[in-house]
Protein backbone atom coordinates (compact mmCIF):
# COMPACT_ATOMS: atom_id res chain seq x y z
CA UNK A 1 0.00 0.00 0.00
CA UNK A 2 2.90 2.62 0.95
CA UNK A 3 4.12 1.55 -2.53
CA UNK A 4 1.40 2.61 -4.24
CA UNK A 5 1.00 5.71 -2.53
CA UNK A 6 4.79 6.89 -3.37
CA UNK A 7 4.22 6.14 -7.06
CA UNK A 8 1.17 8.18 -7.21
CA UNK A 9 3.34 11.27 -5.32
CA UNK A 10 5.68 10.63 -7.84
CA UNK A 11 3.05 10.89 -11.20
CA UNK A 12 1.63 14.27 -10.09
CA UNK A 13 -1.30 15.73 -10.79
CA UNK A 14 -3.30 14.58 -14.26
CA UNK A 15 -6.14 15.80 -13.97
CA UNK A 16 -6.21 19.64 -14.80
CA UNK A 17 -7.69 22.30 -12.84
CA UNK A 18 -9.88 23.39 -15.65
CA UNK A 19 -12.46 26.54 -14.07
CA UNK A 20 -9.33 27.69 -12.50
CA UNK A 21 -7.12 27.36 -15.08
CA UNK A 22 -7.92 27.74 -18.99
CA UNK A 23 -8.23 24.33 -20.90
CA UNK A 24 -6.54 24.27 -23.89
CA UNK A 25 -8.27 22.33 -27.29
CA UNK A 26 -6.64 20.89 -29.71
CA UNK A 27 -6.46 22.19 -32.75
CA UNK A 28 -9.25 21.91 -35.31
CA UNK A 29 -11.49 21.60 -32.65
CA UNK A 30 -15.23 22.16 -33.15
CA UNK A 31 -16.31 24.84 -30.99
CA UNK A 32 -18.86 27.52 -31.02
CA UNK A 33 -19.70 29.48 -34.49
CA UNK A 34 -18.36 32.80 -35.00
CA UNK A 35 -20.28 34.71 -37.55
CA UNK A 36 -18.98 38.06 -39.37
CA UNK A 37 -22.09 39.85 -40.98
CA UNK A 38 -19.76 42.33 -42.77
CA UNK A 39 -18.59 38.93 -44.82
CA UNK A 40 -21.94 37.60 -45.04
CA UNK A 41 -23.96 36.99 -48.34
CA UNK A 42 -27.03 36.34 -47.01
CA UNK A 43 -27.21 33.49 -49.53
CA UNK A 44 -28.70 30.79 -47.27
CA UNK A 45 -26.51 27.75 -48.09
CA UNK A 46 -25.97 27.28 -44.23
CA UNK A 47 -29.14 27.38 -43.24
CA UNK A 48 -29.74 24.32 -46.18
CA UNK A 49 -27.35 22.72 -44.67
CA UNK A 50 -27.51 22.98 -41.25
CA UNK A 51 -28.92 19.48 -40.04
CA UNK A 52 -30.18 20.80 -36.69
CA UNK A 53 -32.44 23.82 -37.87
CA UNK A 54 -30.09 26.13 -35.76
CA UNK A 55 -29.79 28.70 -38.90
CA UNK A 56 -32.68 29.98 -40.34
CA UNK A 57 -33.13 32.81 -42.45
CA UNK A 58 -36.36 34.74 -43.19
CA UNK A 59 -37.43 37.00 -46.11
CA UNK A 60 -39.68 40.43 -45.37
CA UNK A 61 -40.64 41.41 -48.28
CA UNK A 62 -42.74 43.94 -46.96
CA UNK A 63 -39.96 45.82 -45.45
CA UNK A 64 -37.11 44.96 -48.47
CA UNK A 65 -34.99 42.56 -45.64
CA UNK A 66 -34.33 39.07 -44.91
CA UNK A 67 -33.27 38.30 -42.05
CA UNK A 68 -30.24 35.63 -40.92
CA UNK A 69 -30.56 33.88 -37.60
CA UNK A 70 -28.12 31.84 -35.28
CA UNK A 71 -29.47 29.79 -32.47
CA UNK A 72 -26.24 28.19 -30.58
CA UNK A 73 -28.43 26.11 -28.18
CA UNK A 74 -29.64 23.86 -31.51
CA UNK A 75 -26.13 23.81 -33.17
CA UNK A 76 -24.51 20.69 -33.24
CA UNK A 77 -20.82 22.06 -34.05
CA UNK A 78 -20.93 19.44 -37.19
CA UNK A 79 -19.42 22.30 -38.96
CA UNK A 80 -21.46 21.96 -42.13
CA UNK A 81 -22.17 26.09 -42.12
CA UNK A 82 -18.79 26.37 -42.90
CA UNK A 83 -18.27 24.14 -45.03
CA UNK A 84 -20.94 25.28 -47.11
CA UNK A 85 -19.92 28.82 -46.82
CA UNK A 86 -18.71 30.52 -49.85
CA UNK A 87 -17.39 34.00 -47.99
CA UNK A 88 -16.14 32.22 -44.73
CA UNK A 89 -18.66 34.23 -43.00
CA UNK A 90 -19.67 31.97 -40.43
CA UNK A 91 -16.46 29.55 -38.96
CA UNK A 92 -16.33 27.69 -35.58
CA UNK A 93 -13.98 28.91 -33.28
CA UNK A 94 -12.40 26.73 -30.52
CA UNK A 95 -14.52 28.63 -27.82
CA UNK A 96 -16.52 26.01 -26.16
CA UNK A 97 -17.85 28.45 -22.97
CA UNK A 98 -21.29 28.82 -23.83
CA UNK A 99 -23.28 29.42 -20.80
CA UNK A 100 -25.71 32.36 -20.70
CA UNK A 101 -28.34 33.97 -17.89
CA UNK A 102 -30.64 34.60 -20.69
CA UNK A 103 -32.24 32.23 -23.57
CA UNK A 104 -32.20 35.60 -25.74
CA UNK A 105 -28.27 35.69 -24.97
CA UNK A 106 -28.19 32.36 -27.30
CA UNK A 107 -29.20 33.89 -30.29
CA UNK A 108 -27.39 36.05 -33.06
CA UNK A 109 -28.81 37.97 -35.51
CA UNK A 110 -28.56 39.79 -38.60
CA UNK A 111 -30.70 41.72 -40.75
CA UNK A 112 -29.58 42.35 -45.01
CA UNK A 113 -31.27 44.83 -47.21
CA UNK A 114 -33.26 43.22 -50.31
CA UNK A 115 -32.73 44.33 -53.74
CA UNK A 116 -35.63 45.47 -55.78
CA UNK A 117 -36.12 43.57 -59.64
CA UNK A 118 -35.64 46.05 -62.34
CA UNK A 119 -38.56 45.62 -63.78
CA UNK A 120 -41.47 44.25 -61.12
CA UNK A 121 -39.78 46.66 -58.40
CA UNK A 122 -40.53 43.45 -56.13
CA UNK A 123 -37.56 43.00 -53.13
CA UNK A 124 -35.78 39.34 -54.28
CA UNK A 125 -32.21 39.26 -53.19
CA UNK A 126 -29.82 40.44 -51.14
CA UNK A 127 -27.52 43.21 -52.56
CA UNK A 128 -24.89 42.25 -50.90
CA UNK A 129 -25.14 38.93 -53.46
CA UNK A 130 -25.27 41.09 -56.19
CA UNK A 131 -22.57 43.23 -55.24
CA UNK A 132 -20.67 39.75 -54.28
CA UNK A 133 -21.20 37.98 -57.88
CA UNK A 134 -20.10 41.11 -59.76
CA UNK A 135 -16.96 41.30 -57.84
CA UNK A 136 -16.36 37.40 -58.16
CA UNK A 137 -16.72 38.45 -62.38
CA UNK A 138 -14.19 41.40 -62.05
CA UNK A 139 -11.79 38.82 -60.02
CA UNK A 140 -11.70 36.66 -62.87
CA UNK A 141 -10.71 39.03 -65.03
CA UNK A 142 -14.06 40.19 -67.11
CA UNK A 143 -13.69 43.91 -68.12
CA UNK A 144 -15.80 46.95 -66.31
CA UNK A 145 -17.83 47.21 -69.56
CA UNK A 146 -18.75 43.71 -69.57
CA UNK A 147 -19.84 43.65 -66.21
CA UNK A 148 -21.71 46.72 -66.10
CA UNK A 149 -23.50 45.15 -69.17
CA UNK A 150 -24.28 41.74 -67.27
CA UNK A 151 -25.55 43.87 -64.24
CA UNK A 152 -29.23 43.92 -65.11
CA UNK A 153 -29.52 40.10 -65.49
CA UNK A 154 -28.23 40.24 -62.06
CA UNK A 155 -30.81 42.68 -61.13
CA UNK A 156 -33.39 41.06 -62.38
CA UNK A 157 -36.01 38.13 -60.53
CA UNK A 158 -36.23 35.47 -61.86
CA UNK A 159 -39.71 35.63 -63.00
CA UNK A 160 -39.09 38.67 -64.83
CA UNK A 161 -35.97 36.82 -66.39
CA UNK A 162 -38.48 34.66 -67.76
CA UNK A 163 -40.94 36.58 -69.03
CA UNK A 164 -38.25 38.43 -70.87
CA UNK A 165 -36.92 35.28 -72.37
CA UNK A 166 -40.00 33.83 -73.60
CA UNK A 167 -41.30 37.16 -74.84
CA UNK A 168 -38.45 36.75 -77.23
CA UNK A 169 -39.97 33.74 -79.36
CA UNK A 170 -42.42 33.23 -81.14
CA UNK A 171 -45.48 31.34 -79.81
CA UNK A 172 -45.64 27.94 -81.50
CA UNK A 173 -48.79 26.27 -82.19
CA UNK A 174 -49.35 22.88 -81.16
CA UNK A 175 -51.42 20.80 -83.45
CA UNK A 176 -51.49 17.91 -86.07
CA UNK A 177 -49.53 18.48 -88.97
CA UNK A 178 -52.45 19.05 -92.21
CA UNK A 179 -53.70 15.57 -93.83
CA UNK A 180 -52.74 13.57 -90.62
CA UNK A 181 -55.05 11.36 -89.10
CA UNK A 182 -55.31 10.73 -85.58
CA UNK A 183 -55.26 7.11 -84.20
Amino acid sequence: MLKLFKTLLKAGEVTVKYPFKPLDVCPGFRGKPQYDPEQCIACGACTVACPANALTMETHEASGERVWQLFIGRCIFCARCEEVCPTRAIVLSEEFEMAVMQKADLYVRATFTLLNCRCCHQPFTPTKSVDYAMALLAHSGMGEESIAALRPQFETCPACKRKQTLSQYRPVKLGHPVGSKIK
